[in-house]
């Protein structure tokens, strides 16, 4: 999160904190300010996934430039560490960023999730982690939890135009 050109940092009530801890800015008037046709991606990887992670947000990076970028915080740090992107940083995934994901899924603020999970490690947090993937399927929000199904997602031609095809999607079938 940015105000002003500064980096602010999520304090995991619901708001950010600048550089003067006191003063804070509450997420959702934050996420509420950003336009309708900004896309949001939220990006997160488990620690053995997080050099798979920033391979291919730096492949990708001139495709992410075009959204508003959430993520984990250790993943968010190291991709902007490594590869150079503006993220506004959730909790760490253990400490409350995997529901705060799945928060902003609930509440139609995420348009996609790549979601690099670990499948042969135990999270203590996997209630997080089940809860997260179940939400998108519920509010039938792309997510890709590896490598490839990332790929063809930031490359699909729908992606293009995200809101007209969410409109589409939410019509009524006809018979």
């Amino acid at each position: 999160m940015r105000e002003n050109g500064k980096k602010l940092k999520f304090n995991g009530y619901g708001h950010y904190r600048r550089a003067n801890p006191s003063c804070t800015i509450d997420i959702s008037k934050a996420i509420q300010s950003s336009t309708m046709e900004e896309r949001k991606i939220v990006l997160v990887a488990h620690d053995a996934k997080k050099k798979d992670m920033v391979e291919w947000a730096r492949f990708n990076k001139e495709a992410l430039n075009s959204f508003r970028i959430y993520a984990t915080e250790s993943t968010g740090r190291q991709i902007m560490r490594e590869v150079d992107l503006n993220v506004d940083l959730l909790l760490s995934g253990p400490l409350g960023g995997d529901a705060q994901v799945g928060a902003l899924i609930a509440e139609g603020k995420v348009d996609v999730v790549v979601f690099l999970w670990d499948p042969l490690t135990s999270q203590p947090h996997d209630v997080d982690v089940k809860t997260l993937l179940r939400l998108a399927v519920l509010h039938d929000i792309p997510i890709a939890c590896n490598h490839s199904t990332a790929d063809f997602l930031i490359s699909s031609p729908l992606l293009a135009d995200l809101e007209r095809y969410k409109g589409e999607r939410k019509r009524p079938a006809t018979v």
